[in-house]
């Protein structure tokens, strides 16, 4: 079998896969799916495959007794339920009543913020416009933030374990009260004494001193238990509930006291950890599984290590410094941030007053009225950018002079202010994505402060997304690549203290997508990091190797496919090449600024108009600005992002990243950047996929899902995507371009934060499960659970009766 897949007459039982006869990762999932259609044959996964590189190495290992330690998680009580599927008129119905709801909020909104901007620009001088602003701005703070809490205790009360089915009168107030919990300002103050009082005050049991950083906002709140000291990491998803096979399923989320949970991992519902518990990075808890008190477990799923995720040691800090901070932050956002949002226009003009003949709204609608709007909009766009770079690149570094490496401060005092505002101010996701994928990225990067200094130019050193918790603390060594999504982990936390560290990523090295390195990671130079590998924090420096998975393990460094392309990475070839593509990235980013500009140019005339016609129709002026600003936004997405494919729909693609087929496709990628949060949950993100080259996708249910090459996805019918996933069509490993098709059957479910690879096929009425990595080529079975990163196919369960609402 094994013969015919890499296409030679004889496979000897000693032939390593990848070494002697060549095949490379997607080969030996072609391998492992043919192997799974045979019932006299074990079940192979990929990670089988890279631990036994062999025939004989790999029968045996398959054929080998289980040890007696290992068994499956406990199953859950809604682990699985009998798939439901609505019909389409009540899809449409649901849709429809979410789009009321929305235009209703839209005009409410328009009313309030219409008469108290009348209100502020009526007061006669700058100290009597800045206290209307105050006034107005904190009530209108006050309102918007109590706004959810109410409606979540009005149409749900106390959430409890349960099943609601997906399109249903129960699912839109289900929706209705997610979407305002998770809009809520609040949500900003993640890591703040403040964020834990919101949570509260939803319904979440959570005890004194403890640090919650994620920005991922628990949405059934009386199901999360969090116990006294406990740090959750940011990018942590704890929702209490996901979506499978037609159902949102609910449940509890349970973490004892002084627990750390690691950064981007994933709680699911139904599990818990118990007192001084330690979850790792990059790690998961299925449903059903639980982390014992006082153990260390990574892993997705977790297992058991012997690993201290948690090195900082705690130091004093009292109920008084935690209220401190919390008041100075409201108190900030009241006198501040509440007045200049509401009122700046306002403030602006009073403070200067020649301003006011400039913006002027023009009472006739003609070239005049535009040639203005051109020309506000112009500053108004390219002005806040040469702003906010000049910001970004100077303001942080004072703000970091008190700040030192290896040292320990306590949480919520000076130090922990400098640090936080340096980390939101270096972590700008429009900067990056406009210089990512280009030569630019690198001097910007060292514009904030990384250390560069040894890093060859290869034009795409990084992607469009990348974060640090410290600039001033990242380095990067020479001929390393980063794809997308690298989080550098700079910073350690306790309840009660913090600490910044420097961390020093290795030469020659390739970081997959959804990579977190964290200040102790153990990988030296020549290392190749897949896509959401776990970075080992412990064990020997690793060199010349690859590492695949969570635990990750040693897989090859590189294989023979993917160095067809080496003579284009050095001497003059490369030189010329590179020159080429700069150039062609340079048209690519200014198409893309002309684009960001026409839709300021537009919106701004939009309100513009809205505020002469203010008069006339009074909040529907706002209003309809609103909306139209909307429909304009998700029109122009459509179209630049076609245009910028040629109006063609992608192929599959092998190459160098040095050919105009690889910077095409970056040019689509840069148009491709706008994810609206409001069309997750509805019917309208599915015609959103479809009207951006989705194939298929009928009854969609998505709560959130990414994909970066539409075009190449075929999605079925009544499938559900859930919060954070990702279908990504294609990657770039060592310069070398590669990417395939995704195809997701009828009535699959992708669990939350879980990543599908290019080529890969998932056969009707699938599940992967939360946080899984399903690798390239893989072909799941119908019907089948699969889950684990990498992935693989799970014993089945009998399905559970699921109680709807």
């Amino acid at each position: 079998m094994l013969a015919e897949v890499v296409g030679t007459d004889r496979v000897a039982a000693d032939s390593n896969f990848f070494d002697d006869l060549g095949a490379d990762s997607m080969v030996m999932a072609r391998f492992c799916a043919r192997a799974r259609k045979r019932e006299d044959l074990p079940s192979a996964s990929m990670k089988d495959i890279y631990r036994h590189q062999t025939v004989r190495s790999l029968a045996r290992a398959l054929t080998a007794p289980a040890p007696a330690s290992v068994a499956a998680p406990p199953a859950a009580p809604v682990d699985l339920v009998p798939p439901v599927r609505t019909g389409t008129a009540g899809y449409f119905l649901c849709g429809a009543v979410q789009l009321l709801a929305f235009l209703a909020y839209v005009y409410a909104s328009a009313t309030v913020i219409g008469l108290g901007y009348d209100w502020v620009t009526a007061g006669s001088g700058l100290v009597a416009s800045y206290l209307r602003a105050v006034l107005f701005g904190g009530g209108l703070l006050l309102a918007v933030c109590t706004v959810p809490i109410a409606a979540k205790w009005t149409l749900i009360g106390r959430w409890t374990p349960r099943a609601i089915r997906i399109w249903s009168p129960g699912y839109l107030r289900f929706w209705l009260v997610k979407t305002l919990i998770q809009l809520n300002p609040l949500a900003l103050f993640a890591g703040s004494p403040v964020y834990t009082l919101y949570l509260r005050a939803l319904g979440a049991k959570i005890g004194r001193g403890t640090l919650i950083l994620s920005a991922h906002v628990p949405v059934c709140t009386d199901l999360l238990t969090v116990g006294d000291g406990t740090v959750v990491r940011k990018n942590v998803l704890l929702s209490c509930y996901r979506a499978q096979a037609g159902w949102i399923q609910t449940g509890p989320v349970t973490l004892g006291k002084d627990v750390y949970v690691g950064e981007q991992t994933v709680l699911d519902i139904h599990t818990a950890m118990g007192d001084r518990a330690r979850l790792g990075h990059a790690s998961s808890l299925h449903p059903g599984q639980s982390v014992p008190a006082g153990q260390s477990w990574h892993g997705s799923p977790v297992q058991p290590c012997t690993t201290e995720y948690q090195t900082v040691e705690p130091v004093r800090c009292t109920p008084w410094h935690r209220f401190f901070f919390g008041a100075t932050q409201l108190l900030a956002a009241l006198l501040l941030y509440a007045p200049l949002t509401v009122g700046g226009a306002g403030l602006l003009i009073a403070a200067i007053p020649q301003l006011g003949a400039l913006t002027h709204t023009p009472t006739a609608f003609g070239w005049t009225f535009l040639a203005s709007a051109l020309g506000m909009s112009f500053v108004l766009y390219f002005g806040a950018l040469l702003a906010g770079l000049f910001l970004v690149s100077t303001l942080p570094r004072l703000l970091h002079l008190p700040l030192k490496a290896e040292e320990t401060y306590r949480l919520y005092g000076l130090h922990y202010s400098l640090h936080r505002a340096v980390a939101r101010l270096t972590n700008s996701r429009q900067l990056t994505w406009l210089f990512g994928d280009s030569s630019a990225i690198t001097c910007y990067l060292r514009a904030l402060g990384w250390d560069l200094s040894d890093v060859e130019q290869t034009g795409s050193n990084f992607g469009a997304k990348v974060e640090q918790d410290d600039p001033y603390l990242s380095g990067v060594g020479t001929g390393t690549m980063v794809a997308d999504w690298l989080s550098v982990l700079n910073a350690d936390y306790s309840g009660s203290s913090f600490r910044l560290s420097k961390v020093q990523i290795g030469a020659n090295n390739f970081l997959g997508n959804r990579i977190a390195y964290p200040a102790r990671g153990r990988t030296g130079d020549n290392v190749l990091l897949a896509t959401k590998a776990m970075v080992p924090v412990d064990g020997p420096v690793r060199h010349d190797t690859g590492l695949l998975g969570s635990p990750s393990f040693e897989i090859p460094r590189t294989v023979e496919r993917d160095a067809a392309f080496d003579h284009l990475r050095n001497g003059q070839e490369l030189r010329r090449r590179l020159r080429a593509k700069n150039r062609h990235n340079a048209v690519t980013l200014a198409s893309f600024l002309l684009v960001r500009w026409l839709q300021a140019f537009v919106v701004l005339t939009l309100f513009w108009a809205a505020a002469s016609l203010h008069d006339l129709l009074g909040a529907a002026a706002i209003a309809l600005a609103t909306v139209a600003s909307l429909l304009f936004t998700l029109g122009l997405t459509v179209v630049s992002e076609r245009a910028a494919a040629g109006f063609r729909r992608q192929r599959p693609l092998y190459c160098s990243i040095y050919h105009p087929d690889f910077w095409r496709h970056e040019r689509f990628w840069k148009h491709a950047g706008t994810q609206l949060q409001l069309l997750n949950g509805t019917p309208f993100k599915g015609l959103f996929w479809r009207a951006l080259g989705v194939r298929g996708g009928r009854r969609l249910f998505d709560d959130g899902s990414s994909m970066p090459e539409r075009t190449l996805i075929t999605l079925g019918e009544d499938c559900t995507l859930n919060h954070g996933v990702v279908l990504h069509c294609h990657s770039q490993e060592d310069g070398t371009f590669k990417s395939d098709r995704i195809t997701v059957g009828d009535g699959c479910t992708i669990g939350v934060g879980a990543l599908v690879h290019y080529g890969s096929t998932v056969g009707d009425g699938a599940v992967i499960g939360a946080d899984s990595f399903l690798m390239k080529g893989e072909q799941v079975t119908p019907g089948t659970r699969w889950a684990g990163n990498p992935a693989r196919e799970l014993a089945p369960r009998p399905a559970k009766a699921a109680v709807p609402e």
